[in-house]
């Protein structure tokens, strides 16, 4: 028994400490030696120590240098699209770094050439102990996109500390900045890889060299001017068209303060070389002498003038509408749980079956909830909340406003909770061997921050190509029109607001809006939330719903942000995160958050930041990864920040992306 457990040690041993043994036997028989057991020799040889890595020590350093991006992106701009693209390349950076130990694998970036870019890549010698030379490059290839995309950031010195702490808590050396890793330099290798991505990040179309600004785009209204005394859209000249928003002490959806009116942000982005869209999902659209590159491109949507001209207008009044579900105190109650909510059967194909999908008094859609939970087979239980409280908890958890990570970084949270789940089994597509963390989370971001990267890439073509209005412009211009229901009724305009009984109406000489301003007989009212005017301090007032004058129609937002500074058709939020929820159950082989339910704790009155509340405890809750994009989607319509026209062309869009993006990824594996 004795002899077997040597030659069990020796079967187990590394190639190195079989040639020593090997040698030692062949000199022994040569000198006249005698023929001394190779199992004894094995027993006898002293195997070289093991180094202690993060990985051996059950973490992973992509895990620890994707917690670092995210606080970076929390502390910077509010920039999705640029997020997006840096979680993408530092994902791809350190995939990279990864596989060049990995010959069954290829890179991305380095030894190919992407969008007209080169990475040349050199053959090294791997070394025994692969894992402290792939954790060492992919730090330092992490590291140093990070310092170099990140050193002008409002909160630069919070993100270098974090990452400086980290490289030195790994004990490297960050000083070290050779990039000649022909000699096996795993430091340099880093170093190299990280260059690669900065350098191809200056060509890429992002315009990163020149702060990522706009090249061509030009809006074609005025700012909308936003304060308590303004009202209504007065100078708008196309209610088609995007209107950029001028708001006194602006804050962006990051909590950073900006002196201007923002500008359009990214309507360009079509350009920026994608990761696996192809040319064939490609149109280019000419408009102002701009090229401008939509991927996935979903038509026109309704236009104010159009055959769809009523869906149009149905579509920003049920924003409208919706507004109204946005108190406490409207003695509607849901259940919340899986049990009613998710499970959606299929979309619309056109925007004249939107009104089949989306309900447009009662709130929310179509899905039918779930009988029981697949995994444990027991029935969800029910959650039966207040629909005002619902609906605002949705708005702000959806909203990735201050301190967030925004829309892509959200989906990473989203995947590292998944990750850290005790029922996760990390097999690469549900198939195959069970993966260590490291390698987990390196395949798991290169395939989020590509996906990520393409939904932007799609998404913002196509804001920038068809240049579409937001709800508050839209809502308050055709507010300044009059209604479009009864020619025979006071303010009739075909463009106007259509009545809709106890939520649009007219005010009328007996109207309290009315009592002591008779110059509002005839215009249009809304069964709204009433808005930022109504809130003083929000850790004690609530706005409530009421009626109000829809020329001074607010979204469920802060005063200071009122909406995103770039056009709503299609919605990013509904890209991103349904790109995001279709990758998810791909990489993990099944459609259902680990043990068939995720969940998110919200405490009464300690939750929302517009006003207070909500009043009681509740927990969001999604069965599938799905059912949480389609919540998503809905808290844009909620939030008052996009029509349905916006939402579920996303959907499916992002749906093809995930596609696609899941396919491309499978090659880099195979």
């Amino acid at each position: 028994m004795g002899d077997m457990n040597k030659y069990k040690r020796f079967l187990k041993m590394p190639l190195s400490q079989l040639s020593v043994i090997c040698l030692t036997t062949v000199i022994l028989t040569a000198c006249g030696g005698s023929s001394t057991n190779v199992a004894d020799i094995a027993d006898s040889v002293t195997p070289p120590p093991v180094v202690i890595t993060a990985e051996r020590e059950g973490q992973s350093v992509a895990r620890m240098w994707n917690e670092v991006l995210l606080l970076a992106i929390r502390n910077d701009f509010a920039r999705p699209t640029i997020h997006a693209r840096n979680l993408f390349h530092v994902s791809s950076a350190m995939f990279d770094a990864w596989s060049v130990y990995k010959p069954q694998t290829k890179g991305f970036l380095v030894g190919n050439q992407v969008g007209g870019f080169s990475c040349p890549s050199a053959n090294i010698e791997l070394p025994e102990d692969i894992l402290p030379e792939q954790e060492q490059a992919i730090s330092f290839a992490a590291y140093r996109i990070i310092q170099q995309r990140f050193i002008f950031s409002p909160g630069s010195v919070e993100i270098m500390a974090a990452a400086d702490a980290l490289m030195q808590n790994l004990g490297y050396n960050l000083d070290d900045e050779s990039l000649d890793y022909s000699q096996g330099s795993a430091v340099a290798l880093g170093n190299y890889i990280a260059n690669c991505y900065i350098e191809f990040g200056n060509q890429d179309g992002a315009n990163e060299p020149k702060f990522y600004a706009n090249t061509s785009y030009q809006p074609i209204n005025p700012p909308l001017v936003l304060s308590s005394s303004d009202a209504g859209n007065p100078t708008i000249v196309d209610l088609d068209r995007w209107q950029p928003l001028s708001i006194e002490g602006f804050i962006d959806q990051a909590g950073n303060p900006i002196d201007e009116a923002p500008t359009f942000l990214s309507p360009e982005w079509g350009q920026v070389v994608p990761f696996a869209l192809s040319e064939n999902d490609k149109t280019v659209f000419a408009r102002d002498g701009f090229d401008y590159q939509v991927y996935h491109d979903p038509g026109m949507p309704p236009l104010i003038n159009s055959e769809l001209s009523d869906e149009y207008k149905w579509g920003f009044s049920l924003v409208s509408i919706w507004s109204s579900h946005l108190d406490q105190n409207d003695s509607v109650m849901w259940d919340i749980s899986p049990k009613s909510i998710g499970n959606i059967a299929e979309f619309p194909s056109s925007f004249t079956e939107f009104s089949e999908f989306y309900q447009q008094l009662e709130g929310g859609d179509t899905s039918m909830g779930y009988a029981l939970n697949p995994i444990t087979n027991e029935p969800y239980a029910e959650q039966i909340v207040p629909r005002g409280d619902y609906t605002r908890v949705l708005a702000e958890f959806w909203a990735d406003g201050p301190d967030s990570e925004t829309p892509p970084g959200h989906w990473f949270v989203i995947l590292n909770s998944v990750s850290d789940h005790e029922l996760l089994v990390k097999r690469w597509a549900g198939e195959g061997d069970v993966l260590g963390p490291l390698e987990w989370d390196i395949k798991s971001y290169f395939a989020m921050g590509g996906t990520m990267h393409d939904a932007a890439v799609s998404a913002w073509g196509i804001k920038g190509r068809y240049d579409y209005i937001r709800p508050i412009s839209a809502i308050r211009a055709m507010a300044d029109l009059g209604q479009s229901s009864d020619p025979a009724l006071p303010s009739y305009h075909i463009n106007g607001l259509p009545l809709v009984e106890n939520y649009i109406e007219l005010v009328t000489e007996a109207d309290p809006l009315a009592a002591r301003n008779p110059q509002h007989i005839g215009k249009i009212k809304l069964y709204a939330w009433k808005g930022p005017d109504y809130i003083n301090d929000p850790l004690v007032d609530q706005a409530k719903v009421g009626w109000i004058l829809a020329e001074q129609w607010w979204p469920y937002q802060r005063p200071s942000f009122v909406t995103p500074p770039f056009a709503g058709y299609v919605s990013g939020h509904s890209t991103y995160s349904r790109a995001a929820a279709d990758l998810l159950t791909s990489m993990t082989g099944t459609a259902y958050f680990p043990g068939g339910m995720s969940e998110f704790e919200v405490n009464a009155n300690d939750f929302l930041v517009f006003e207070k509340g909500p009043s009681v405890n509740m927990t969001l809750q999604w069965a599938t990864y799905q059912d949480a994009s389609d919540q998503c989607s809905l808290s844009r319509i909620w939030g008052g920040i996009h029509p349905p026209a916006d939402d579920l062309p996303g959907r499916v869009i992002g749906a093809k992306i995930a596609a696609d993006s899941f396919d491309f990824v499978q090659s880099f594996f195979q």
